[in-house]
């Protein structure tokens, strides 16, 4: 079976969902994606069989252990982790990064250098900024072309240096889609010294994952935007977990991951969020088999995962090519990032769009009147919205289709704008 969109649509119970008659349509995915009935399920399933704590001598709490046991395999697969033990799992990235930090902060001294960009969600940055106050380090800033919506080439070269302990980058942007070259920057990292902390809640969605790849320290993302529950993932490598000093209640185990877990995890979330690496899983096995050459290394879900990984990723740029293309035909309307269409493999499907002369908000509420829901905003992407120069303006209207998203559906979308567009400028 090659992809098919209706098999994958019919597996979310709210793509279904109308109001008043009026179909929805979800382009709010950046900030959250809908989720299939079997994450829903392995959720209920927990809550109503098997809800107990951890670690007991009793049968609810063994298989509350094993979902745990098995959330720690299947993100291993999806981020082709060395070690199930590499995953901790917490509320969200924000959440994991700010907990993380403070152990990371034993290893630096004052007059260390911590690497920021203005690429980046303030997820992976407020941490280190709050880090860097603390503990008197210095923060050096990598900019990105405000033109071509990309790092130069040699963008990090200047900033890197002995004094370098910690390069913190985005794997993909939030506002303006960008796809970052995270492996080069990593090496460029090590080769002075640093680790590198990678946000990857925009980029696991979309692109095949490999931490081994990558040669990144440590990468964070969150289950709530590729299908799953609102749950956080971090990866770490062991031997730089096994010489952090973590933050923890004494009663609490030494031994890496669940030194870094702090109190009782969402076990329900857990078992939702295996769920959906096993329905990626699903499609990577049914729908990607013209893929799964490219990782003949990988075994089993590992394999299949990663395969419909790509498989999504090439559906998707069909989605950003037709959504870029419609938008740059309304006029006024100005498209905040990578337009080229021999370039989508170096952006994620997420469209960042701003009009002349009209509140990005009151689009986005013009839209949300149609039951066509896009966020506005800097979307907390602070340094990128300044940098870029929309800011003060209110920052963009923000579509961001997934796999589960259809031609027609951006075709709902464009043809909105421009009915709405015409009134709302003239006022």
């Amino acid at each position: 079976m090659t992809f098919d969109l209706d098999t994958i649509r019919s597996r979310f119970p709210a793509l279904t969902i109308t109001d008043n008659g009026i179909p929805r349509v979800y382009f709010d995915n950046p900030a959250g994606t809908q989720v299939p009935q079997t994450v829903i399920d392995a959720m209920s399933k927990h809550m109503a069989e098997t809800n107990a704590n951890v670690e007991g001598p009793f049968g609810t709490s063994m298989a509350a252990t094993n979902i745990v046991t098995e959330l720690r395999h299947a993100m291993a697969d999806m981020l082709n982790a060395a070690s199930p033990d590499e995953i901790i799992f917490g509320q969200n990235m924000t959440t994991l990064t700010l907990h993380l930090s403070r152990s990371i902060g034993h290893l630096l001294r004052p007059g260390d250098e911590i690497v920021l960009t203005r690429m980046e969600h303030d997820g992976n940055i407020s941490p280190w900024l709050l880090l860097a106050r603390d503990l008197d380090l210095d923060v050096r800033w990598v900019p990105f072309n405000a033109e071509t919506y990309e790092f130069d080439a040699d963008a990090f070269d200047s900033v890197l240096s002995e004094k370098t302990k910690l390069v913190c980058i985005g794997g993909a942007n939030n506002l303006i889609g960008t796809i970052n070259d995270v492996k080069s920057v990593a090496a460029k990292a090590k080769a002075v010294g640093a680790m590198t902390f990678v946000d990857a809640v925009q980029s696991t969605p979309h692109v095949s994952t490999d931490v081994q790849d990558l040669g990144c320290d440590f990468l964070a993302c969150s289950a709530y935007k590729f299908c799953g529950p609102h749950q956080g993932i971090l990866w770490g490598r062991r031997e730089i977990l096994e010489r952090l000093d973590p933050y923890k209640v004494r009663p609490a185990t030494d031994a890496i991951p669940g030194c870094f877990e702090t109190g009782t995890p969402s076990i329900e979330g857990m078992a939702g969020t295996t769920a959906a690496v096993d329905y990626f899983a699903w499609i990577g096995e049914t729908m990607a088999a013209d893929y799964q050459d490219r990782y003949a290394s990988f075994d089993g879900r590992r394999k299949y995962v990663h395969a419909a990984m790509d498989c999504l990723f090439e559906y998707e740029g069909t989605l950003a090519r037709h959504l870029i293309a419609g938008l740059q035909q309304l006029p006024g309307v100005q498209v905040r990032g990578i337009t080229d269409p021999a370039a989508m493999d170096r952006r994620v499907p997420t469209v960042a769009f701003t009009v002349d002369g009209v509140a990005p908000e009151l689009i986005a509420t013009e839209l949300g009147a149609r039951n066509i829901f896009v966020w506005f905003g800097d979307n907390y992407a602070i340094e990128v919205a300044k940098h870029i120069g929309v800011f003060d303006a209110g920052g963009v209207v923000r579509v961001g289709p997934v796999h589960y998203n259809s031609k027609a559906e951006v075709d709902v979308v464009l043809n909105a704008l421009a009915d709405i567009l015409p009134s709302i400028a003239v006022a």
